[in-house]
């Protein structure tokens, strides 16, 4: 399947986060930007660096009105456990199944469940940037954060 791209339509969705509460992107939105990160595992030396670089770099985002959100096929209890381990303070969404990143067109049949890719979200759903880098950790924040100071299009 084809990943989305600049342009499209981000498909609304909801899913639990990492206390298990239900989280929608069209909830999300209403506070701003999203910021979507997939990641491959939780826990794992590269999704922990990509994680925590979006962590530390929090405040800058929210000062342009937008909010990082981490989401992966791990459970719950998984994302729980990384948020407390690492203190991301940010929702982490438990995609179980894989609907989600089938919609967005980063799940995988092999290697790792899902590609490393970050989604820029406007407030009408719409992408305004996609970032896609398998071993570039700090890449997906930076250039996420470059997107939103751009100017307006």
């Amino acid at each position: 399947m084809k990943s989305l791209t600049t342009a499209d339509l981000a498909p609304d969705f909801t899913l639990p986060d990492q206390a298990g509460r239900p989280t929608s992107l069209s909830d999300l939105l209403t506070r701003g930007s999203v910021v979507l990160f997939f990641y491959p595992a939780a826990l794992s030396g590269g999704c922990t660096s990509e994680a925590c670089h979006f962590r530390d770099l929090r405040s800058e985002f929210a000062a342009l009105g937008a909010q990082p959100i981490g989401i992966s096929m791990d459970g719950v209890e998984t994302q729980r456990a990384f948020d407390a381990k690492e203190s991301l303070g940010m929702p982490l969404l438990s995609d179980a199944d894989g609907a989600v990143a089938m919609a967005f067109g980063v799940r995988r049949r092999y290697l790792t469940p899902v590609k490393r890719a970050t989604f820029v979200i406007g407030a009408g759903r719409e992408i305004l940037t996609v970032v896609q880098s398998e071993l570039s950790m700090q890449t997906h924040a930076d250039t996420a954060l470059a997107s939103l100071r751009a100017p307006v299009r």
